[in-house]
């Protein structure tokens, strides 16, 4: 009894003390530690047992972002910046033909889904900014409606997300109103765009995580009840569906995945509560929802993405030869498998995308002049060649003469090594190389690769070429020894000169129809280099011949070459652009996008400064925070003992998480970047602003903001009506409304904000009554463009007919013609000799075409094709895009005027030529080209 009532003693005194320290703890804000892994200070914050008078403060938030996002919605009622792609991609969906894009295909599948409902047949191809919709009859506004609606959507997320995150009702709505009132996402949402998508899924993923997160924070108690599943699952579709849009949901990802790690790492610390199996049990559930259920969604996308595009398009050549098969009317019948001497032959490009080794009857302007060999990337009569041995079959009565000897006797198998020669059969000229510089690629180690002599020409030696089989890529053991169709991968070696047939992605200008370059190059990189037969016919193989095909890649084989090509070709969007901007430039937004002008107005995109510039400054004061406590722990301060400090550091922390995973990347990007790229870090920003804000002012209480709650809400008051204020000062950029030019110059800050003022009118009066606009108008000047921009978008923009009235067509007679070298530096500037000696050695030189064409009247005086006065020029630029046009097919005799078909040649002058080639007594390599070039630094 002793030992009972002295331990029973022992125990009172340690409650006794126990409660002593609970209550001095308690005074400073200071709670004891709970003995699992619920986390200190958090209470139930289900989104789904909110008080009714949340969700009506929810509607009416929801009402007015509603309003706001569709007024006026059905202006402007043309095409503006980026419609031109993703509406172009709805009219491909709607007739199957495939296209290749950057982004996967969850939005623009919304997109089309609304404009086929709508009634839309896919014949507009969106193809230019400002083209007309109302005309054509195109649905446009159900197509807006669903980038609109669900920028609708993010309102009730926000103000639900915050809600989850433990903020007050007043703070929740505070975040709603700024993202109602932001005039950048405003304005994306608004339009044919995927960015408005992509922030609602963005933000939806962060609703479910958060609501999820507040489950797993209660502790044992609400681990794998119903509501932790059904956010965790949420969580998983929303991180599928950001994924499924832009590959930034990638960023998303991984913000979850880092607080995923965190939250195991927490439970595998738990050894009270939580046993190995328990723990399996976390990981697993997390695995199944966060990787699987996210995976398992994208991949399904894209199987949706096969099935509606089932024809060729201007994307197919992106993709292999196998994948290509799949496409109607792609798929070829069996072939014979073995290729002979004398076999009727195609020939593709291994390595860039598959085009067709091709010919036709037009000749180089420049080098040699003879006849264009290129790579053709559609099936043509023009791509067929004749394979002849280096001589002729013996007969009875010596060599069989003519191209079709080997149509008798017994096939012969070309063998690895083999020495042939290809005769094209449409033009009767043969495959042929020469030390003389290729029209476009002028390197030394590029020659020439044309097409030369006639019928009946028995050719000469540079006409010959040695099969040399790479048997590393080639498929079979026989592939490996004899020339075998689609199987063997070969490349063909010049005799003369040692260089190989070699293809790249650099296209011939107009005179070679913008068809891709073929030259012979010594010591090129081996993918470039390799080809491989794919249609074989021959007379002496009949049907009972051994016949091959394309293997069929399968869903999944398609799936990851497409994703292959998807990343490589987003990589390759290295070029600039009139409207970019890079990353430092974002949080502080000193620049914006025009996206349209017409009519004197335009659409702009910029942030609302007041919204934008406040949320990066709460980004700045957490960092700030962060970088203190770290300090002040090193110097053994135990702040994070206190509840509200340690809250502070982690719910803010998690938002900023978030901003950086969506901005930080970025830097790592060498490609085209604009300033909507920041929309989902601001959106996790403005989180950021509304939690720092509600911890100020309702949950620390040294700073006497929480017991007196009106000045809180009177904060919130100004703070949203500055916002207000600030949005309705910019919103005519956002809706293309009416303007003028005193109202546009008080508000443009600074420089870089590049709207052009003297595009509006300087009175409303103006807008009302056309004629006195007219009469009235000033000239304006558009936004400049640098130079070297200008130069690199010459030959790929069209003029805007809807903004810039052309000159009267001329017609009269050219009366000369000049050719002149310009050297210009990466900006576009021209460079004099002095400056080009400087550089030589320093820098390499890439060569741009470019056409300009002066009209003179019959005085002699230049007639200047200048915009109407009044109108603002265009420079709303949509950014370009790869998904490739279609090349011409090859032109028929007829088809094509005289003055602007290549020339053409008699057999008699092709023979001339390479004599003159064969006579050049310099023995060096000749330019052939004197267009203008640019200098880039290496």
């Amino acid at each position: 009894m002793a030992t009972k009532d002295s331990a029973q003693s022992r125990s009172g005194d340690g409650r006794s003390h126990q409660g002593k320290q609970l209550l001095k703890a308690s005074a400073v804000g200071i709670k004891r530690k709970p003995s699992d892994y619920t986390s200190q200070g958090v209470t139930d914050n289900d989104v789904f047992i909110l008080p009714s008078s949340d969700f009506q403060l929810l509607g009416i938030l929801t009402f007015i972002g509603a309003v706001v996002r569709l007024f006026r919605i059905y202006q402007p009622s043309s095409v503006v910046f980026d419609e031109v792609h993703f509406g172009g991609f709805a009219s491909k969906y709607i007739k199957g033909k495939f296209f290749m894009d950057v982004h996967p295909p969850l939005a623009k599948l919304l997109l089309t889904l609304a404009g086929w409902l709508a009634g839309f047949d896919g014949e507009f191809d969106f193809k230019d900014i400002g083209k007309d919709y109302v005309e054509p009859g195109v649905p446009y506004v159900a197509m807006r409606l669903v980038p609109a609606l669900l920028g609708v959507l993010t309102v009730p997320i926000i103000f639900l997300t915050l809600k989850a995150s433990g903020c007050r009702t007043m703070t929740a709505a505070m975040g709603a109103g700024l993202l109602i009132f932001e005039n950048g996402l405003l304005t994306q949402s608004r339009l044919i765009l995927l960015d408005s998508p992509l922030v609602a899924f963005t933000a939806f993923t962060a609703l479910a995580w958060t609501s999820f997160t507040n489950q797993h924070e209660q502790g044992p108690v609400k681990a794998f009840d119903a509501s932790w599943w059904f956010w965790l699952v949420a969580t998983g579709i929303g991180l599928g569906a950001t994924l499924s849009v832009k590959w930034v949901g990638l960023f998303t990802i991984a913000w979850v995945g880092s607080l995923t790690i965190l939250q195991l790492w927490v439970l595998l610390g738990d050894t009270r509560v939580v046993t190995p199996r328990l723990w399996f049990k976390h990981f697993l559930a997390r695995a199944i929802c966060l990787i699987v259920i996210p995976l398992t969604f994208y991949m399904g996308l894209f199987a949706i993405h096969f099935i509606c595009l089932v024809n060729p398009g201007d994307g197919d050549g992106f993709m292999s030869s196998e994948f290509q098969a799949t496409l109607n009317s792609k798929g070829m019948q069996d072939v014979p498998a073995d290729v002979m001497m004398g076999s009727r032959v195609s020939i593709r490009h291994h390595n860039t995308h598959g085009g067709y080794l091709h010919s036709h009857n037009h000749m180089y302007p420049t080098g040699s002049k003879q006849q264009q060999i290129t790579l053709y990337p559609h099936k043509d009569g023009n791509n067929l060649w004749l394979l002849e041995n280096q001589t002729q079959p013996e007969g009875l009565d010596g060599p069989i003469a003519g191209i079709n000897a080997w149509d008798a006797g017994e096939p012969a198998p070309i063998k690895n090594g083999a020495i042939i020669r290809l005769y094209h059969t449409v033009t009767d000229r043969r495959l042929h190389s020469h030390d003389v510089r290729p029209p476009v690629s002028e390197a030394e180690w590029q020659n020439e690769v044309s097409a030369y002599g006639y019928a009946g020409f028995e050719g000469d030696a540079n006409d010959l070429f040695k099969v040399e089989i790479v048997k590393s890529l080639s498929d079979g053991a026989k592939a490996k020894t004899q020339l075998r169709t689609i199987e063997t991968k070969f490349k063909l070696v010049h005799i003369m000169t040692g260089c190989a047939l070699f293809s790249h992605k650099v296209k011939l200008p107009d005179w070679g129809f913008e068809q891709q370059e073929v030259t012979c190059a010594k010591q090129g990189t081996l993918p470039n280099s390799i080809w491989y037969v794919e249609q074989n016919e021959h007379p002496l193989l009949g049907s009972n011949a051994e016949k091959v095909n394309y293997k069929d890649p399968g869903f999944f084989g398609k799936f990851w070459e497409l994703q292959k090509v998807m990343w490589t070709t987003n990589a390759g969007l290295v070029e600039s652009h009139a409207w970019d901007s890079r990353p430092p430039s974002w949080p502080i937004l000193s620049r914006g996008i025009n996206f349209w002008g017409k009519d004197h107005r335009q659409i702009y995109l910029i942030g609302n400064p007041v919204i934008w510039w406040s949320s990066t400054v709460a980004i700045g004061i957490y960092i700030v925070f962060k970088g203190l406590s770290v300090i002040r722990w090193q110097r053994g301060f135990r702040d994070h003992e206190n509840v509200t400090f340690k809250r502070f550091d982690y719910e803010i922390g998690m938002s900023v998480l978030g901003w950086a995973f969506h901005y930080f990347p970025f830097y790592l990007m060498q490609r085209q970047l604009f300033l909507h790229h920041y929309f989902p870090a601001l959106y996790f920003a403005i989180i950021a602003l509304c939690q720092i804000y509600d911890f100020g002012t309702n949950r620390i209480s040294g700073l006497g903001l929480r017991e007196r709650p009106a000045i809180g809400l009177s904060g919130i008051a100004l703070f949203l009506g500055a916002s207000i204020v600030a949005f309705t000062l910019y919103a005519p950029l956002s809706y293309g409304n009416p303007w003028i030019q005193d109202t546009c110059n008080k508000v443009k800050l600074f420089e870089t904000w590049d709207w052009d003022c003297n595009a509006f009118h300087t009175t409303y009066d103006q807008y009302l009554n056309p004629a006195l606009g007219a009469a009235n108008a000033e000239q304006t000047n558009a936004p400049v463009i640098p130079a070297g921009v200008v130069e690199q978008q010459i030959g790929d923009q069209q003029p805007n007919e809807a903004v810039v009235t052309s000159q009267p067509e001329f017609k009269g007679a050219v009366v000369s013609t000049e050719e002149r070298v310009e050297y210009r530096d990466q900006d576009g500037n021209i460079l004099n000799e002095e400056q080009v000696a400087a550089l030589e050695g320093k820098v390499s030189f890439q060569t741009r075409y470019e056409t300009r064409t002066r009209l003179i009247d019959a005085a002699g005086n230049e007639i200047l094709n200048e915009p109407v006065v009044g109108e603002a020029k265009n420079d709303s630029i949509a950014p370009p895009h790869p998904d490739v046009e279609r090349e011409p097919e090859t032109p028929a005799a007829d088809s094509v005027s005289e003055g602007d078909s290549p020339a053409t040649a008699s057999a008699e002058d092709d023979v001339q030529k390479e004599k003159a080639v064969e006579k050049d007594d310099t023995k060096k390599p000749r330019p052939a080209s004197s267009e203008s070039r640019e200098a880039t630094g290496r």
